[in-house]
């Protein structure tokens, strides 16, 4: 223990002085945590209803699983919504959140503040307008609905994750680049993205797993053979509850936590 007890310079704090911060943090991590946890073990209970701790272990909810074609559907439809949302919503994203870092408009910050609404009016009442909007325009139930519709959600999360990478970018290095006769496009497309394309596949990946994990805008414009796999989930645990809702967000954590593991490990082998 003798870390926490190193000397420090009138600028520096011991660790024991941070002590009650990594308590904070650990408690808080914990909270966060433990209901992702106690999923895991129930997903392998034998027992037809969800228990904690299961009295009998079993794969059977798996196998439940990866047996139904309706799950199997939904789960190639939220697939395909994943990616096909994370290819329209990450160059949109770029774009946008390039023009605004390079733009000389006065009001760029209110427009910035415009196209990150959707991060702050409520879900419900952005699928109930979409849902209005797509009865009239018949795309409802529609995989071109549900990209659409999932790409509004994912573009300001891209966009704040880009426009972070841009704050850290010296603009210098293009102007450079532009001089000696490259267009901007060139310039952006040799220099700057370049250097920035961790951001934006961090964001890619982040715009996949917006669509992937969605629920409520997905209850209004999914359905029928596109019905995505949150909704069945939703579907599945209002109606009866059925103990392979535990299996999939098993199955659902351990595939995020590795998408993630690998972006960031790739990330820092850059």
């Amino acid at each position: 223990m003798s870390w926490l007890k190193q000397s420090a310079t009138d600028t520096q704090i011991t660790h024991g002085a941070r002590l009650w911060l990594y308590v904070v943090a650990v408690l808080v991590m914990v909270w966060l945590v433990i209901p992702t946890l106690l999923v895991i073990p129930m997903s392998f209970s034998a027992s037809q209803y969800l228990e904690f701790p299961p009295r009998e272990w079993s794969v059977r909810w798996y196998k439940s699983y990866f047996n139904s074609t309706s799950w199997m559907q939904a789960t190639v439809t939220s697939l395909k919504a994943g990616v096909l949302t994370a290819l329209l919503a990450t160059p949109l994203a770029t774009m946008a959140a390039y023009g605004l870092h390079v733009s000389r408009l006065r009001h760029a910050n209110l427009l910035l503040m415009l196209l990150l609404t959707p991060m702050v009016v409520p879900v419900i009442l952005i699928g109930i307008g979409v849902f209005y909007a797509y009865v009239k325009l018949k795309l409802v139930n529609s995989m071109l609905g549900l990209v659409l519709a999932h790409s509004m959600l994912a573009i300001p999360v891209v966009m704040l994750v880009v426009a972070s990478a841009l704050k850290s970018f010296d603009l210098d290095q293009e102007l450079v680049a532009r001089s000696l006769g490259a267009s901007r496009l060139k310039a952006f497309w040799l220099v700057t993205l370049p250097q920035i394309k961790f951001s934006v596949v961090t964001g890619a990946v982040l715009a996949f797993l917006t669509s992937f994990d969605e629920i409520i805008v997905s209850l209004f414009v999914s359905g029928g053979d596109n019905s995505t796999l949150t909704r069945n989930m939703f579907n599945a645990l209002r109606d009866q509850v059925d103990p392979t809702i535990a299996a999939i967000s098993t199955l659902i954590v351990l595939a995020t936590t590795v998408l993630l593991v690998i972006t960031q490990y790739v990330g820092r082998s850059k």
